[in-house]
C-alpha cells in the first residue's frame, strides 16, 4: 500500500524538527512538506498533495482554527489532525468544528499519534486519550448548550476576529482576505454583537481565551 503522505504545520522548528524523525519512524507514513503557519500549509498542500495535515493550534498568522477551517473546504480529501496542549472542551469543540477530524495533545505518546494517522484516513474521528478521559463528554455538552447562540460564530467571523486581535487594522484585514472595508466592519459589528463585546480589548481577551490567538508567538 502507498504511503500515508503528512505534511506538519508548527511555528517552532524544532518541534518540526522532531516530529518528523518521529514519523519517518513509522512504518507506512512519510513526511512530505512543512510550514511554519497556516498560510504556507495552504500553499503547500496542493504542492505535495498530504493525505493528512499535523495541524499546530496556535500559530501566528493564519492559526490552526483558521487553517483547518480552509484546508477542509478547499481540500475535502485531506485530513486535519489538530495538535495542541489544551485538553479543555472549548478547545475541542473549536477544532471539531472547524473540520479536525482528530485532536492529539502535544503530550501523547508515539503510538497514540501513530493510531490517530492511520484511523482518520479510515473516515474515523481520532482522539487522544487525555481528550476522551472526560474532556470529550465535556465537549459534546458544550456544543448542545452553545448551538445556535450568538457566540457561535462562523469560520469567517472567527477569521476576522484573529486578525483584529492581532493588531490589524480594518484595510489590513480587508486586504489580507482580499475583501472591501466595509465588509470587514461588517463583520466586526456583527462579531461583536454575537460576543456581547463592543471594544476591542475586551475582544483580544476573548481571542486570548479561546486559544485564536496567543501571547506567547
Amino acid at each position: 500500500m502507498p504511503s500515508i503522505r503528512v505534511l506538519l504545520a508548527d511555528d517552532h522548528t524544532l518541534v518540526r524538527t522532531a516530529l518528523g524523525a518521529l514519523l519517518q519512524c513509522f512504518p507506512g507514513i512519510q513526511v512530505v512538506a512543512e510550514a511554519s503557519d497556516g498560510e504556507e500549509a495552504l500553499q503547500l498542500i496542493p504542492v505535495h498533495r498530504p493525505d493528512v495535515v499535523l495541524m499546530d493550534l496556535t500559530m501566528p498568522g493564519l492559526n490552526g482554527l483558521a487553517a483547518t477551517t480552509r484546508v477542509v473546504q478547499a481540500f475535502p480529501a485531506v485530513r486535519v489532525i489538530v495538535l495542541s496542549m489544551h485538553t479543555t472542551a472549548e478547545y475541542v469543540w473549536q477544532a471539531l468544528r472547524a473540520g479536525a477530524s482528530g485532536y492529539i495533545v502535544k503530550n501523547a505518546s508515539t503510538i497514540e499519534l501513530e493510531r490517530a494517522i492511520h484511523a482518520v484516513m479510515r473516515g474515523e474521528i481520532a482522539l487522544s486519550a487525555a481528550v476522551t478521559q472526560g474532556a470529550m463528554a465535556d465537549a459534546v455538552a458544550y456544543g448542545t448548550l452553545h448551538a445556535g447562540r450568538p457566540t457561535d460564530l462562523t469560520p469567517r467571523q472567527r477569521e476576522v476576529l484573529q486578525l483584529i486581535a492581532a493588531g490589524n487594522t480594518t484595510k489590513e484585514i480587508a486586504q489580507k482576505l482580499h475583501r472591501s472595508i466595509k465588509t470587514v466592519e461588517t463583520h466586526r459589528t456583527q462579531i461583536m454583537s454575537r460576543l456581547h463585546i463592543h471594544d476591542v480589548a475586551g475582544l483580544v481577551r476573548y481571542a486570548v481565551r479561546t486559544g485564536l490567538i496567543s501571547l506567547d508567538v
